[in-house]
């Protein structure tokens, strides 16, 4: 029942539709929902803006794969001082102790305040939430990637990894999740990381850019 209940919430009733609607428009290479993508860090130079009112709507994770014409594209913001990606410079480039971060201190004061924060109901689990991207830190550093969400933490497909949209031309936009593990892999200049397919563009599509975001590190 426990499982059920997440694949709703996850919204995989409408994922799986959209992906038979999908196959039916594109042919057998469409994109898939919570597909696993691979980007380079650093050709990631904004963030995709939400604004409904110019035709910029607010994408969750269960958009996953959906595929939209428009300008929405269009609709971003540079890609630069934000406080996570702040924080993990902080930490891993100037030696300042996660609990001494303004990430830190920002998601403490959200759980003090309203009880938990991204899952994290103590201040223990942020403690070892962090703890946690240490490891993740020096495994990425030694392999030179990081490894797919959905193999780590058993979801379906990438569902719940580095969450990108895709522009017309190909070009990735930030949106929501996986901010840590992103911002890991920036400062470490690693080549290609694994993400989870977000929105892209019917031009995107049609162009064939789903070959090329399907190639792993060990496919350049």
């Amino acid at each position: 029942m426990s499982n059920l209940r997440a694949a709703i919430a996850a919204g995989v009733p409408g994922k799986v539709v959209r992906d038979v609607v999908n196959r039916w428009r594109f042919g057998p290479d469409a994109p898939q929902s919570d597909e696993l993508i691979w980007i380079r860090p650093h050709s990631v130079t904004d963030f995709y803006r939400a604004d409904p009112q110019k035709g910029a709507p607010r994408f969750r994770r269960r958009h996953s794969a959906l595929v939209k014409g428009g300008d929405w594209d269009l609709s971003r913001k540079p890609f630069g001082s934000e406080i996570k990606l702040d924080s993990i410079r902080d930490h891993f480039e100037r030696g300042v102790p996660w609990q001494q971060t303004d990430i830190f201190s920002w998601m403490l004061m959200r759980l003090e305040k309203e009880g938990s924060v991204d899952g994290f109901t103590s201040r223990e689990e942020l403690i070892a939430r962090y703890d946690g991207l240490d490891r993740i830190y020096d495994e990425a550093k030694r392999s030179g990637t990081l490894r797919p969400h959905g193999s780590v933490n058993m979801t379906r497909r990438e569902h719940g990894g580095i969450l990108v949209h895709i522009a017309r031309d190909g070009t990735p936009l930030r949106d929501g999740g996986g901010m840590h593990r992103f911002a890991i892999a920036y400062i470490l200049g690693l080549e290609k990381i694994p993400a989870q397919l977000g929105v892209i563009h019917t031009d995107a599509v049609k162009a064939g850019v789903m070959n090329e975001l399907r190639k792993g590190p060990d496919r350049q």
